[in-house]
């Protein structure tokens, strides 16, 4: 198995063709944050993207994996963004 196969490179689904979801605390569990620090997070507008059935939050696993790469920190020889919040 390359790195470029599909498997890698797109969310896997399930028997419907959906991408699986994360409820709030697996995505806490998976970044080793309290469950507290999520909902931190979503109250100022710094976590990644939810949907919202009812009372509870789900997270598209491609919609985690695009907030972690946006989070990464820029190594010492390049610049240092000036926009980050």
């Amino acid at each position: 198995m390359s790195i470029h196969d599909d498997k890698l490179t797109s969310p896997p689904t399930d028997s419907w063709g959906l991408e699986p979801l994360m409820d709030v605390a697996e995505l806490a569990a998976y970044l080793g944050i309290p469950i507290s620090t999520v909902y931190d997070w979503r109250v100022h507008g710094k976590g990644p993207t939810a949907y919202r059935f009812g009372k509870h939050l789900k997270f598209a696993i491609s919609d985690v994996r695009a907030w972690i790469a946006q989070q990464r920190e820029p190594s010492p020889s390049e610049p240092r963004r000036t926009d980050r919040r």
